[in-house]
């Protein structure tokens, strides 16, 4: 019984996931070719205003939420955009009443949280839950990475690169390349050009800039190490200890 159950659940998660030509994605402002959102979702409507780019992978139990409700009229043309190539983990929510933009190569972990929206308290007569705060466009610049459980508020502006540490909470404006973390999110480290990232107060070791391994180009020098024999391998590490002396 459990290995049917395991199997069927396995044929129903591909079954039901939302990818280019499938009936739900058509339903979206755009839906890239290569991408895929993973089944089951979480709440999902407002499709027609959400806009997600090429090679990008949304995973299960995500909520995509354009408007207040599924038949809300006069939303812009665009309310929620996921660049190209980005990643969306479990259990993330990106809820938007007007304008969230999340631009290409962003990652995010799981269970991250993003809205433009929020509730007021200023009526002392009504509950809070009942007040609507004020829309403020989010904006997720290329390239950011946003760690398990981050919280992004209304308003929030990330540049290009910027980390944002678990269990953050973001709101403001935080230039390309910073490392930000907190509750509220503080700059950690910033980026000088040329040197490498600082902390604000110029206390503490400098982390230098250091470029990253192509993954193209290690397959190939793994690829090529293996068709090696071992005189030709070894014949290689000598040739190389004796320019390291």
């Amino acid at each position: 019984m459990n290995a049917a159950l395991q199997a069927g659940w396995a044929r129903l998660r591909v079954a039901g996931a939302i990818a280019p030509g499938t009936a739900a994605a058509e339903r979206f402002g755009a839906f890239g070719e290569g991408s895929i959102m993973g089944f089951p979702t979480a709440v999902l409507y407002g499709e027609r205003h959400i806009r997600v780019g090429r090679g990008t992978t949304i995973n299960t139990w995500v909520t995509l939420a354009a408007g207040y409700h599924p038949t809300q009229p006069g939303l812009p043309e665009t309310v929620i955009s996921i660049g190209d190539r980005s990643l969306i983990g479990m259990r993330c929510g990106i809820v938007a009443h007007e304008s969230v933009t999340i631009g290409d190569d962003v990652w995010f972990g799981q269970e991250v949280y993003v809205t433009d929206g929020n509730h007021g308290y200023t009526d002392p007569a009504t509950p809070p839950g009942n007040q609507l705060g004020a829309h403020r466009p989010v904006v997720i610049g290329d390239g950011c990475w946003l760690g398990h459980g981050t919280v992004v508020l209304a308003g929030t502006h990330l540049g290009r690169h910027v980390v944002v540490a678990a269990g953050s909470v973001v709101t403001g404006t935080f230039p390309d390349h910073a490392v930000i973390g907190g509750v509220p999110a503080r700059i950690i480290r910033r980026h000088e050009p040329g040197v490498g990232w600082v902390r604000p107060d110029g206390t503490g070791e400098v982390i230098p800039e250091t470029a990253t391994v192509d993954p193209a180009r290690l397959a190939a020098d793994l690829a090529t190490l293996e068709s090696m024999s071992d005189d030709e391998v070894s014949a290689m590490l000598s040739d190389g200890a004796r320019r390291d002396r």
